[in-house]
C-alpha cells in the first residue's frame, strides 16, 4: 500500500460520508415534502430553490477536492501531522454538508428558513477549506508556480467573491444567482 493509499482511505470515507449526508438530507426533505402533499395540508411544506441549489454546490465544491486529493498524490507522505489535517480537512466537509439539510424538516414551513440560518456557516467552512488547500500548496515547492499562475489566482478570486457575496447578500434571488454561477464554475472547469 502506498502512502497515498493509506491516507486516501480515511479521506475518501468521511468525504463519502459527506455525499451521503447531502443525500439522506434531500430524500428526507423529498419524503416530507411528498407526505405533505398527499395530506393536502394547507400549510404544505416547501423545498425551495435554496437548499437543493447549495447541496448541489457541495456535492460538486467536495469533488473538487476529491480530485485534488487525486492530483496531490506523488507529494503525500505518512505522517502524524498529514493524517491529523487530512482528517480535520475532510471532517470540516462533512460538517459542512451535514448543515445542508436540516435533520428535522418539519419544523419548517419553507425550507429557504433553515438556508438562511446555515449558509453563512456553510460558505465560511468552504472559504476556510480553500485558505487551507491554498497554504498546502504554497509551502510546496513543486507546485508553487503552478499555483501562483495568473490563472490559477483568477479563478480562485473569483471563487472567493463569490462565496464572500453569498454570505453577505441575504436576498433570495441574488443567493439563487450565486449559487447557480458556482455550481456552473465548476462544471464549467469539469467539463473543459
Amino acid at each position: 500500500m502506498t502512502d497515498f493509499e493509506f491516507i486516501f482511505v480515511l479521506y475518501a470515507l468521511i468525504l463519502g460520508l459527506s455525499l451521503v449526508e447531502l443525500l439522506s438530507g434531500l430524500g428526507r426533505t423529498l419524503e416530507l415534502e411528498f407526505a405533505r402533499d398527499a395530506e393536502g395540508a394547507e400549510d404544505s411544506f416547501k423545498i425551495g430553490w435554496l437548499t437543493p441549489l447549495m447541496a448541489i454546490f457541495v456535492m460538486l465544491d467536495l469533488m473538487s477536492f476529491w480530485m485534488f486529493a487525486w492530483t496531490i498524490r506523488p507529494l503525500v507522505s505518512v505522517s502524524p501531522i498529514m493524517l491529523l489535517g487530512v482528517m480535520a480537512f475532510a471532517s470540516a466537509y462533512y460538517l459542512a454538508a451535514r448543515l445542508v439539510f436540516p435533520s428535522d424538516p418539519d419544523r419548517f414551513r419553507k425550507l429557504d428558513t433553515h438556508y438562511f440560518r446555515v449558509s453563512r456557516t456553510i460558505f465560511g467552512i468552504l472559504l476556510a477549506l480553500v485558505f487551507v488547500q491554498w497554504a498546502y500548496l504554497l509551502s510546496i515547492p513543486a507546485v508553487r508556480d503552478a499555483v501562483l499562475s495568473p490563472v490559477a489566482i483568477s479563478v480562485t478570486v473569483l471563487f472567493v467573491v463569490m462565496m464572500a457575496a453569498a454570505m453577505i447578500f441575504r436576498n433570495r434571488h441574488v443567493q439563487a444567482v450565486l449559487l447557480v454561477a458556482l455550481s456552473a464554475r465548476y462544471l464549467a472547469l469539469y467539463l473543459s
